[in-house]
Order: structure tokens, then C-alpha cells, then sequence
């Protein structure tokens, strides 16, 4: 066999150029612009009416006012009609129910571990991630946010602040105990201007690399706390019905001026904190470098001015589920475009990769599409879609059941059937022609037989495949004695169980896995006890008693020994008077003192 022989000549007339390709990629590398910044101000409860940039002539918001000028905003973008399911779909660009959430308590608002988020997404990128505020879709390992992506996490426990999920002592929006990294600290101050802060701490802190801040209001979700100046001047002013735009559907008669009064001055603090975070962004130079997107969790949970839709939070009908979306972002996008495509809480994540330059790993499914070359103003065939909305309460999701289809003309609703009692599966949905009516008064379904059946088909589809790989009847488990979280403090948001829930008669149980064999101790924590009762623990087929004498406000197992792997936990107290729960439950795996056990 010949050799074959390249002559020297040959390569040399070519190592130039190979070297000069490389030192044109290089240059083009470093000639690219770093990534932008990104902050997400998510807030809670606040509903479509609650700006003044909304024709709101009443509620003071003039810094989100100016983000929505100095923004293009979307008209039309939707979310859950509760706070759970938005928050999963925000960070995971997919339908909440592929990651496991179904509901905002007793356990159905944990979402799977592995599902992958944007910060984890844009941590492995570089980015420094940081959330202030409201995670809800789990408050113990493996579901806290700092399990899922976000490296400074200073958030408060389970729905809200005020709730069973709460620890001891942070039962206010002042002064409350929030959870830093997972440990809990005391802080001091209004609680939306302790994450504003932190935020900004965390922004001056990381500006040396790309950041994503995920600032997330619990305001102005119950209880309907305010510093005392903000509800003053909205105590003093008219709040009447009549002083509001006459559009769409009227104020519902249950509207109380004095509740209002509380909200407008929680939304006007938040319209505070976020000029304080853009005047910071404008002091530190990092405006031009960083994307700022608003939205809202769903729709008001009260009844009060909401720009004329139709509903509240929790239904599917347009007043739940429309939200305002700002995006900003000076000297790339557009400011004071509006876009009448229809989008979603999917489209977040894929948006903000989008216009990160993060690509989607192949193996991740989203639901959602980028809206970045339609925010970019790019010349773009934008395939019709069909977007979808369901949330009822349960621990699985039911097919027909409090849903929605929207595309960008009509809107198939179901809105019937929220609680968890009976509803009547045979009776119609409702359709509607959302350019001509989008306050939702005439229902075109006897009309239009043939549009509305093409968008029930579309939503069982869909309903069988985002149902498909979960089982509900068993949520994501609690991991118990792990390194990365001993001990753990289990409360009522996580128990599971057809007697759970938060009443003091209430009782659940958790589904669990312990991390290790060993001793482990678990502590009942209740209110003081009026007579002698008895505290009972089981997990699997191991069961313990203890006695509790009147008084008591806790009982401790402290030598429990058990296995490594999944289990359900139950505990309750029995007296002659009563059976429940414990309002909270400590579980600590304790130091081993010899050999591993065997199994």
C-alpha cells in the first residue's frame, strides 16, 4: 500500500487560514454582547384593574405606569386562575399539570424535582439566580426553591403569609420569619419592602455577572395587611362604584370599599418598591442591561373595579385568568407597543431564553413558545394556537371539569365545577367570540355548534396528554433526614388525606421518603391541650404513643427507628373530646452511634 503524502507546502498554504477562522470566531465571541439581566415582579392577587394605566382613576401606580409606557405589553396574555399552577408554568415553560400541580394546599401544590426550571436553566449558564418573595410549589427538600435552581432564596412558607404553613411567630406581614437559604430569620419591616431590599442587595451584589431575580409579591394576597399610611389615603378618598369606568361587567354588589381601600394601598406599595428598583437599576447603569418583566398571578380575589371582565380569581372566565404583561427593555424593545396575540404563562420561560441566548436541552418538552420575535418586531409567520386553562379543587385533575380553550378569535369555557362536591358533567360549555365580546356576555355555542365542538376536542387532547405521565394520587414526597435539609418542619399545606385541611379538627398525613436507616425523632407541636389526650405517630407498619397531659403544647418521639425509603407519616392526638392533626411536626434524623443497619 501507497502512503499517501501531503506535502508541506500544502500544509502550510492551509494552517494560516484554519488559524484565521479561529481568530475570527474568537473576535465574534468576544464581540457579542453579554447576556441581559432579567427581573420578574410577579404579583399576588393583584387583578387587571389594579393600575391606573388600566383606566383605574383612583389607585395610585405610577411607576408601573411608566413601565407599562416605557414597555411593550401584551393585551392578551393569560395564566391560571390561581397561584400554584401560574408559578409552575412560569418557571417551566409547561402546563402545571405535566409538573404535578394541581391546587394551592394539602399537598397538591409540590412540584416534581425534576422538573427543570429557568434558573436552573440560566444558572448553568452563568447566570447568579435569586428569588425574593413567593416560591409555593413546595417548602421542604426537594421542592424549596433553592433545591430547583435559584442560589439566594429569602421567601416565606407555603400560599401566603397568614396560613398554616407559616412557622411560629411569622403570622404578619410585618415583622414576619421568613425562610433565608432554608433556615428561618426574623425580619423586621413590612414584608414587600424586606424582598425589595434584598433584591436589591442581591442585584448590587452579583452586577459583575449576568443575574435573574425573580421578585415575587405576596401582596396583595389575604390578609390584607398595609403600613397604616397607605390605607389613610384610600380610606379618605370616594371608592364608590360609580367613580369607576362604566365598562364590561359592573362592580359585583359584594364590593366593600374599606377592603378596597386595604388592596389599593398594598398595590401602591408595591408601586413603591418598584420604583425604588428601577431608580437602583438606573444608579448602578445596569438599565440598558436589563430586561424587566410584570405580571400577575391571576385575576382579583375580591370583588372590586377589574376592568370590566367578567369573574375573579379562581375561575376560568376572562376577570381570573387575563393579566397585565409588561416587558422592558431600553434601546431593544419597543416602548409603548401593544401586541393582541394571544399568549400565557407557558411562554415565559422559552421568552426569556429566547432573548438570553440559553438554548432549550433537546430532551426538555415545552409548551409554551418564545415571544421574543414578536416583542422583537420581526416580520414572522405566527402559527394560529390554541391556549388552555383548568384548575379546580381535588387531587386529580377531572376532564371537563372549571376549563378553558382560547385561541385568538373564541374562548370555549366551562367555568362550573371549581370545589370539590358534585357537578353535572353533561350540561354545555360556553362560547364566545372574544374580539366582538370580551366581557363574556353572549354565548355564541348553539350558533356556532361546529366551532365550539372543534375547541372541545382540541381540549380533550390536551387534557389526555398533560395528564399522562403523573400519577396525582401520589404527589412528589417530602425527603426526610437528608443532608440538605435536617431537621424538617412538615405543616398542614403539605398533608394529604380525605380529612386534611385547616381546620383545628382537621388531620393528614404526609407522603414521604426517609433519607437514611436510623433513630429519628418527630415532635408534635398543637395547641395547648384542655385535658389529658394521647399523641400517636405511625409510619408504614411502625406506630407509637405517647401521653400528653392538659396543658401540653407538644409531644416528642425521640427514639423512632426506621427504615430508608419512601412511607406515609401520620400523626394525630386523641382525646375523649376530639381526634386531629398537629399544627406543625419536626422530624430529625438523629447523629448515628454505630454501624449502619442493615436492611
Amino acid at each position: 500500500m501507497i502512503p499517501r503524502v501531503v506535502s508541506k507546502r500544502w500544509r502550510l498554504s492551509v494552517f494560516p487560514w484554519f488559524l484565521l477562522i479561529l481568530a475570527i470566531k474568537s473576535l465574534a465571541i468576544a464581540a457579542a454582547p453579554p447576556p441581559p439581566n432579567v427581573i420578574v415582579i410577579l404579583t399576588d392577587d393583584q387583578g387587571h384593574g389594579d393600575l391606573g394605566f388600566h383606566n383605574n382613576p383612583v389607585i395610585r401606580t405610577p411607576h408601573l405606569d411608566r413601565l407599562a409606557r416605557e414597555s411593550t405589553r401584551f393585551t392578551r396574555f393569560y395564566v391560571s386562575p390561581v397561584c400554584s399552577p401560574t408559578r409552575a408554568s412560569l418557571l417551566t415553560g409547561r402546563y402545571n399539570y405535566r409538573t404535578g400541580v394541581v391546587d394551592t394546599y394539602i399537598g397538591r401544590s409540590l412540584m416534581h424535582p425534576d422538573e427543570t426550571t429557568l434558573a436552573e436553566l440560566l444558572a448553568g449558564t452563568g447566570y447568579r439566580t435569586g428569588i425574593f418573595g413567593k416560591w409555593h410549589l413546595g417548602d421542604n427538600y426537594p421542592m424549596r426553591p433553592i433545591d430547583q435552581g435559584f442560589q439566594e432564596a429569602l421567601v416565606h412558607k407555603g400560599g401566603g403569609i397568614g396560613q398554616p404553613s407559616d412557622p411560629p411567630g411569622g403570622e404578619s406581614y410585618f415583622d414576619t420569619v421568613l425562610q433565608h437559604n432554608g433556615k428561618a430569620v426574623k425580619t423586621r419591616g413590612y414584608c414587600s419592602d424586606v424582598y425589595t431590599e434584598a433584591a436589591l442587595r442581591f442585584i448590587e451584589s452579583s452586577r459583575s455577572q449576568p443575574f435573574f431575580v425573580w421578585l415575587a409579591f405576596n401582596a396583595p394576597h389575604t390578609p390584607l395587611e398595609v403600613p397604616e399610611a397607605y390605607e389613610r389615603h384610600y380610606l379618605e378618598r370616594e371608592l364608590s362604584p360609580a367613580v369607576f369606568p362604566q365598562m364590561g361587567r359592573p362592580i359585583p354588589p359584594a364590593y366593600s370599599t374599606n377592603i378596597t381601600a386595604k388592596i389599593y394601598g398594598m398595590v401602591e406599595n408595591i408601586d413603591d418598591n418598584v420604583g425604588r428598583l428601577l431608580d437602583r437599576l438606573d444608579q448602578l447603569e445596569l438599565a440598558s442591561r436589563t430586561v424587566v418583566v410584570f405580571l400577575t398571578d391571576n385575576g382579583p380575589q375580591q370583588p372590586r373595579y377589574n376592568s370590566g371582565f367578567r369573574g375573579l380569581k379562581g375561575t376560568v372566565y376572562e376577570g381570573g385568568i387575563r393579566v397585565p404583561f409588561f416587558i422592558h427593555w431600553p434601546g431593544k424593545i419597543e416602548a409603548g407597543r401593544s401586541i393582541e396575540r394571544i399568549a400565557a404563562h407557558i411562554d415565559l420561560a422559552p421568552t426569556l431564553l429566547a432573548i438570553c441566548r440559553v438554548p432549550t436541552p433537546p430532551n426538555l418538552r415545552l409548551d409554551g413558545r418564545s415571544l421574543w420575535p414578536l416583542i422583537a418586531g420581526r416580520e414572522v409567520d405566527w402559527p394560529e394556537r390554541t391556549l388552555f386553562l383548568q384548575w379546580h379543587r381535588g387531587d386529580v385533575p377531572q376532564a371537563g371539569r372549571a376549563f378553558a380553550a382560547v385561541t385568538q378569535d373564541y374562548k370555549l369555557v366551562r367555568a362550573d365545577g371549581v370545589g370539590e362536591g358534585a357537578w353535572t358533567p353533561a350540561l354545555p360549555p360556553e362560547l364566545y367570540h372574544l374580539i366582538d365580546d370580551p366581557f363574556e356576555r353572549r354565548d355564541l355555542a348553539a350558533q356556532r355548534p361546529e366551532v365550539a365542538a372543534r375547541l372541545r376536542q382540541a381540549y380533550d387532547a390536551w387534557f389526555a396528554d398533560v395528564t399522562a405521565q403523573r400519577d396525582y394520587r401520589m404527589p412528589s414526597r417530602i425527603r426526610l433526614g437528608s443532608e440538605q435539609e435536617n431537621p424538617s418542619l412538615l405543616t398542614r399545606q403539605d398533608w394529604r388525606g380525605p380529612e386534611a385541611g385547616w381546620t383545628p379538627k382537621s388531620r393528614g398525613h404526609w407522603e414521604v421518603e426517609f433519607a437514611a436507616n436510623g433513630t429519628y425523632a418527630i415532635t408534635l407541636h398543637f395547641p395547648a391541650q384542655t385535658r389529658a389526650a394521647q399523641a400517636h405517630v405511625r409510619i408504614g407498619a411502625t406506630a407509637a404513643v405517647r401521653p400528653v397531659p392538659a396543658g401540653a403544647t407538644e409531644a416528642t418521639f425521640d427514639d423512632l427507628e426506621v427504615n430508608a425509603g419512601p412511607g406515609r407519616l401520620e400523626i394525630w392526638l386523641e382525646s375523649e373530646e376530639t381526634s386531629a392533626g398537629a399544627n406543625y411536626v419536626m422530624v430529625t434524623r438523629q447523629p448515628a452511634t454505630g454501624a449502619p443497619r442493615s436492611e
